[in-house]
């Protein structure tokens, strides 16, 4: 990926789902215009999720995502459908592919899928590939979906894969469903932006930035540059530093800066030099607010207060990266934590897309800031860990509550204003 490419975290994923040899890859090839996925007769062909970056027109960045057929079966097959059931926590939007040649179906797979849907808040469209719709089977289908109290697709149409006869239609439905989820995101409480209401256009921010060990050589870490970019977006006038210059540079600046970001691994000493009237966040806060529920992770910070040295923790992190001598989860993180809870303290790990088949057994889980992932398979990680009783926060929050300064710090969507922050 260059270093202009839109990470996939921050493209919209569009998935296609359904039967083996419904034709999906072939589907997947014709709207990404190359060969990205392989075309068999014979049934299984795609086993993995197969994803490809691509850019469509009237949407923009975006992620295709090819599936193995969920009718699969054996002990391989279950596998693969899990897989792809796991590929949908990352699914803004979904087309679910019927066969017409098919004469009589149960659409049992069909439905649950659809139910899989709603439950990841991802639209559909119903989309059947071939030569002309058979709207008996599609009326049938849109019944039994009705019944089942199932969301209707947002579009249904015919489209020949192979031959690429109706193309052109489910690119344009692509965009108008695009265009209604992006509109309801507007008007619904999701957060629009990394700093939201923390800053605005003549604002002074104030970014204090270690040079991470986890980040190669002359590159900086994902977060940083996002939260840069953004802040220039929005005119606003930014200061970057290193931990080791923060406090010259306050010094030397003629007036206190509005906001102040910081990679959480030095939070106390930019709380304990910051301006009374500055307001404080980290990066890994602020990604944690973006891509996920910034209410879930600080009633989370809460239970942090009831752990022991007998307290069971899990540490979840997006990368799976090579963990480095003082890797902030495998080595800072457990180290601060046994320090304030005792040795006794277990702590287990999690990297990239594998979590725990059982979560129940932990007390707390901390997350990463998560910037490797988009918003819907964070908002679905979270709802696993809601499912298992589970309560979550953020690196972050966790580093700022072990230093006693979490009140200080302002998180976008529960942010303080006025005389509030100033301490």
């Amino acid at each position: 990926m260059g270093l202009t490419a839109t990470p996939q975290a921050d493209r919209l994923w569009i998935g296609v789902f359904g039967r083996r040899n419904s034709g999906k890859s072939t589907l997947i090839n014709a709207l990404a215009g190359s060969e990205i996925a392989l075309v068999s007769p014979e049934p299984g062909t795609t086993t993995d999720p197969v994803t490809k970056s691509i850019e469509l027109h009237g949407i923009g960045p975006a992620v295709l995502v090819d599936t193995a057929g969920f009718d699969d079966t054996g002990d391989l097959g279950l596998a693969r459908v899990a897989r792809s059931r796991r590929a949908l926590e990352r699914i803004d939007l979904a087309i679910l592919l019927l066969r017409p040649e098919e004469a009589e179906l149960d659409f049992a797979p069909e439905l649950d899928w659809i139910r899989h849907f709603s439950e990841q808040k991802a639209d559909w469209l119903l989309v059947t590939n071939g030569t002309a719709a058979d709207d008996r089977r599609i009326a049938q289908l849109l019944q039994k979906a009705q019944s089942a109290e199932l969301p209707q697709p947002t579009v249904v149409l015919t489209v020949d894969a192979a031959t690429g006869a109706g193309l052109d239609r489910l690119r344009a439905a692509l965009v108008s469903s695009v265009a209604l989820r992006r509109e309801r995101a507007r008007q619904s409480s999701e957060p629009t932006s990394i700093t939201a209401e923390l800053c605005a256009a003549g604002d002074l921010v104030l970014l204090v930035m270690p040079q991470d060990i986890q980040a190669p050589a002359g590159r900086l870490i994902l977060p940083q540059v996002q939260t840069l970019r953004e802040l220039l977006d929005k005119s606003c006038r930014v200061v970057a530093v290193t931990a080791h210059e923060y406090p010259a540079v306050l010094d030397e600046l003629r007036r206190a800066p509005d906001l102040i970001i910081t990679d959480s691994q030095v939070f106390p000493l930019v709380e304990r030099h910051a301006p009374a009237g500055s307001r404080l966040t980290s990066f890994s806060i602020l990604m944690a607010a973006w891509r996920g529920d910034a209410a879930v992770f600080r009633r989370g910070a809460d239970r942090l207060a009831t752990l022991t040295e007998h307290s069971r923790l899990l540490i979840a992190e997006a990368c799976a990266h090579v963990p480095q001598s003082e890797d902030i989860g495998r080595v800072q993180l457990p180290r601060l934590l046994r320090r304030r809870f005792g040795e006794g303290l277990t702590i287990d790990f999690a990297s990239g897309a594998d979590l725990p088949a059982d979560l129940s057994a932990y007390d707390l889980i901390i997350h990463c800031g998560a910037c490797m992932f988009n918003r819907a398979h964070v908002l679905a990680r979270l709802g696993r860990f809601d499912e298992a009783g589970v309560p979550v926060t953020n690196y972050g929050m966790t580093l700022a509550w072990l230093g006693g300064i979490l009140d200080r710090v302002d998180i976008p969507g529960l942010a303080r204003t006025g005389e509030e922050h100033k301490r």
